[in-house]
């Protein structure tokens, strides 16, 4: 902090003197007039009013930017905040960052007890500390906006401001952010964070694999993988519920290979598309699952033709359809369709507008389709 000098002149001699009747204090000014002790005394006080209001303004002009600072709100002036990293005010401990400040706004359903974003945002504000987050209702006009806008299928979903480009968080997880208009949309679900709720479900489209009537009141949208242990387990839970519940349900299956976990699981959904084909998908999926280690450990096309041939397929036009990799642009949609609904793991299964990953037991499945057909 500066302070402007100034120069007070010396006073004058004091002069004393007595008279008969009482001593008088008094001062001879510069024109040599006498001054009385209540002429002086005025003076001095006169001379102390002005000195104050000089060094108040003194004063008052070196906080000016702090007492602005308070007036306007800031609540700490930008020295404090220039000289300090790290200050504590009413309670609380400020820290410093160089880091812009990121608006994210949170598309959710604050009903949806899956949909819970706490313990995400904590784990957000340790990698952005400066993230400032804003809840925004599913179900508002400005949620509606939103979802159309960005095209959201799942909830919750993040959406950063541009400034996040200039954050260490972006530049190692870049692949994870897809742009549009300016904002920065990330894909939580590859960070394993699950969806809690979907506002659309994936289509049923014509080349879609389908076992069950297309007026059938609950659709069960699985996507699974032939080389997932886990699809292997629950391919029998779906088989049980086909059988139980008839045409009251439609399972409708789309392929979500996991190329780099499971190598073969690719060839093994063009060969399960080539037996649907000709009308034999569901027992050739029973075939894949059944010798899932056999094929999984070899190599060419011999098991895919085998199984076909043990179905009584055609299996030279089978294997025509997996050489010519015939349905390899169907495959490619079913992994960004699943992309798009977040979805990175199998067995992944929708029970109508209702979502579950993993193998769910056939009493809970069984549950839950009740629940649909009483609806």
């Amino acid at each position: 902090m500066s302070f402007c000098a100034f120069n007070v002149p010396e006073k004058s001699a004091h002069l004393f003197f007595m008279n008969e009747e009482k001593k008088v204090d008094s001062h001879e000014n510069e024109g040599g007039k006498i001054e009385s002790e209540e002429e002086i005394r005025k003076k001095r006080e006169k001379n102390l009013i002005s000195l104050s209001i000089l060094l108040a303004g003194l004063l008052l002009g070196s906080l000016f930017v702090d007492l602005s600072q308070l007036v306007k709100g800031g609540g700490i002036s930008q020295k404090i905040l220039n000289e300090k990293d790290v200050f504590q005010l009413n309670g609380k401990t400020w820290v410093a960052y160089s880091d812009p400040i990121i608006d994210v706004t949170v598309v959710n359903d604050e009903d949806c007890e899956e949909c819970n974003i706490d313990e995400a945002l904590v784990w957000f504000r340790k990698i952005v500390p400066t993230m400032l987050a804003n809840k925004v209702e599913y179900d508002s006009e400005e949620g509606n906006e939103m979802i159309k806008d960005f095209g959201i299928k799942y909830l919750p979903i993040f959406i950063f401001s541009k400034e996040i480009e200039d954050t260490e968080f972006y530049a190692q997880a870049q692949p994870l952010f897809t742009q549009k208009n300016e904002k920065y949309v990330l894909d939580a679900s590859k960070l394993g964070l699950p969806s809690g709720k979907y506002v659309e479900i994936p289509e049923i489209g014509e080349n879609d694999i389908k076992i069950g009537p297309d007026d059938a009141k609950v659709k069960l949208i699985e996507f699974s993988d032939f080389q997932c242990p886990y699809c292997q387990l629950f391919h029998n839970t779906i088989g049980d519920i086909i059988e139980e519940y008839g045409d009251k349900v439609q399972l409708v299956f789309k392929n979500l290979p996991l190329d780099s976990i499971h190598p073969r699981a690719r060839d093994a959904a063009m060969a399960a598309e080539c037996a649907n084909e000709q009308g034999k998908f569901k027992e050739y999926a029973d075939k894949l699952f059944a010798n899932q280690k056999t094929w999984s450990e070899g190599t060419g096309n011999g098991a895919f033709t085998n199984y076909a041939s043990q179905l009584s397929l055609n299996t030279s036009q089978f294997n025509q359809c997996l050489t010519e990799r015939k349905y390899k642009d169907k495959i490619e949609s079913d992994l960004k369709e699943a992309d798009e609904f977040g979805i990175s793991g199998t067995p992944a299964l929708f029970i109508n507008d209702t979502f579950k990953n993993g193998v769910v037991q056939l009493d809970e499945l069984k549950k839950v389709i009740d629940e649909k057909l009483s609806q």
